[in-house]
């Protein structure tokens, strides 16, 4: 019979949930494990590793596909420090664009913000007639209704 531990112990030795578990089996990211008699998944303490080679890369920001190739350069250790490098340059570059893409939206907002608090200024009820932003985002979108 195969030794390893049921994948429940496994999650609470990883901090991951069954069904990540799972999901990163059918991935790719994990090798399928033995199973038991009855069926059971059993881990080994490499699986286990895995686990926490994926949650910890996943946490840095690392997709699925960007995390299977940090395994593969792991277990063949060729050139795994340039490679490694590289995914992260490439990650750290799109984590900038992703960053200016926020403070660009930040921008518009803080912008469509001090219309609003503008107008609510000028004008005498809450609710004034005619918003200033509702009419920007009208205009943007060609002065079209959508239909749902």
């Amino acid at each position: 019979m195969p030794e390893g531990m049921p994948i429940g112990k496994v999650a609470k030795a990883t901090g991951l949930s069954i069904d990540a578990i799972r999901f990163y089996e059918k991935a790719g990211l994990l090798k399928e494990p033995p199973r038991s008699h009855s069926g059971y998944r059993l881990f080994g303490p490499e699986a286990v590793h895995d686990l926490q080679f994926i949650a910890q890369a996943q946490a840095l920001g690392f997709s699925l596909r960007e995390i299977r190739e940090l395994l593969l350069v792991r277990n063949t250790q060729a050139h795994a420090c340039a490679q490694v490098r590289d995914l992260i340059q490439r990650k750290l570059a799109t984590v900038r664009e992703k960053i200016n893409e926020l403070l660009r939206l930040e921008s518009g907002l803080q912008q469509a913000l001090r219309k609003c608090q503008r107008e609510l200024r000028r004008s005498q009820t809450l609710h004034p007639a005619c918003c200033p932003v509702l009419q920007e985002i009208e205009q943007a979108n060609g002065g079209k209704k959508s239909i749902s």
